[in-house]
């Protein structure tokens, strides 16, 4: 496969034509090798409009989907970011050219996506998602779907520290764009999207007689 190729086609199919206009974020996008955040026998369907296995319940984001979160970041170069469970979202800010922190909680994960992160200059932490590895960062992004807004996470940014990710509770869910202010947090859906739950931020089941 022309990855080179594929890219394009994904930028200019998947991406651009979903109001994604920012073009140092199109060129990251053109740039990050996609195919090497997925399980190496699922990497010719990295391109695709699809959600790609990872390693286990993991998927990657739609590259439409993480092109409108990361838009709505507005990243800036030399900001400090927080990708958590968003191991591409991640290597495409670094690209970007902010300092970024990928955080997971599975070692099988991060044992795919570790080689290229190391090689675009990434750090890299396994730890519980509701244990953010670090603190002050300026942006934070989740490619997973959660239920709510983790408090932690909130905690996780500085003052004026925005983060996105989505929320959803059933079959569909909505992307949410956060800002910590100085006196609370601001909230603001950005659009409508149904990736796969983060299985390790699920609220534990319920049972009744």
């Amino acid at each position: 496969m022309d990855v080179t190729a594929a890219r394009k086609i994904m930028v200019d199919s998947q991406v651009r034509v979903n109001d994604v206009t920012d073009r140092a974020l199109q060129a990251a996008m053109l740039i990050v090798p996609r195919e090497q955040f997925c399980a190496p026998e699922r990497s010719h369907a990295a391109y695709a409009e699809v959600e790609v296995e990872i390693a286990g319940s993991r998927r990657l984001m739609q590259a439409r989907d993480v092109g409108k979160l990361l838009q709505a970041l507005g990243a800036r170069e030399g900001e400090a970011a927080l990708a958590i469970a968003a191991p591409y979202a991640g290597a495409v800010l670094a690209e970007m050219g902010l300092r970024v922190t990928v955080q997971e909680a599975d070692l099988a994960v991060m044992a795919v996506v570790e080689p290229a992160l190391s090689a675009a200059g990434v750090e890299t932490v396994v730890a519980p998602f509701d244990a953010p590895g670090g603190s002050g960062f300026d942006i934070l992004i989740c490619e997973a779907a959660v239920t709510h807004r983790p408090d932690a996470w909130v905690a996780a940014l500085r003052e004026g520290g925005r983060m996105v990710l989505v929320e959803r509770s059933g079959h569909g869910g909505k992307a949410v764009l956060y800002v910590r202010g100085r006196e609370g947090v601001s909230r603001r859906e950005l659009f409508d999207a149904a990736p796969p739950m983060l299985a390790e931020m699920a609220p534990a089941p319920v049972f009744a007689l």
